[in-house]
């Protein structure tokens, strides 16, 4: 039986962590998993049976007392329909305290708000027809009182139609700053803390949270949590 000298084991791992850094390899992996992600989305995509997609969504929570007592979100859509003769869409709400106070959208009229066990359906009438391939930006501006009167609060958002484009945003009064924050998705169960690059202090001494990812994945649901 033949012997190993004592720095062969030794000079092979060397070798074996210096290909693992590699730039070549590094670069073939950062290749496969963008492949992977692109072919992800096709595939939802072909599976996908919604009305419309959206190309961006952006959202706001504005608070605007330290209490926590009154806070406006406000949310921008770029949509995008994918099928023909659509007279009507559903918006979604949920949260605590009165969430739905002084509901407004342009373009459209809401027409029904009703209840589906903790979260209300808003159905909104869009005044004229939109088919396939047409563009629209939908704009939703509510009032919410007494949603975030705790020391630790969230704000949770379901992507229920095919996303290209995701960016959420909180505005925290001056004289209560957020003082640590973390994200959570559904669908893996991780809990992200987030970092410094995610905070700015706005000219007016308020305090700003931004987040936003790319193609975030169909009937997920993100959860920014902070205290403050």
């Amino acid at each position: 039986m033949g012997n190993i000298a004592p720095d062969g084991g030794f000079q092979l791992w060397s070798t074996l962590c210096d290909a693992l850094s590699s730039q070549d390899l590094l670069g073939r992996l950062t290749g496969t998993l963008k492949v992977w992600d692109t072919a992800r989305h096709l595939w939802a995509r072909l599976r996908y049976r919604g009305m419309y997609e959206i190309l961006d969504y952006d959202a706001t929570l504005e608070i605007t007392d330290i209490k926590g007592e009154k806070a406006k979100l406000t949310r921008r859509e770029h949509i995008r329909f994918l099928q023909d003769n659509v007279v009507a869409i559903h918006d979604h709400a949920w949260g605590d305290g009165e969430f739905l106070c002084n509901y407004k959208c342009q373009p459209g009229v809401p027409v029904d708000i009703y209840e589906d066990g903790s979260r209300h359906n808003i159905l909104i009438s869009l005044r004229e027809t939109k088919n396939k391939g047409d563009e629209m930006e939908l704009w939703v501006e509510r009032t919410i009182k007494n949603g975030f009167t705790g020391d630790e609060e969230w704000l949770e958002t379901e992507v229920d139609h095919l996303m290209r484009n995701l960016r959420l945003a909180i505005v925290f009064p001056k004289g209560r700053p957020c003082r640590r924050a973390t994200l959570s998705r559904r669908s893996t169960g991780q809990v992200t803390p987030l970092p410094q690059k995610h905070f700015a202090l706005l000219p007016d001494g308020r305090g700003k949270l931004t987040w936003e990812t790319r193609r975030p994945r169909l009937h997920d649901c993100y959860t920014i949590k902070w205290a403050w």
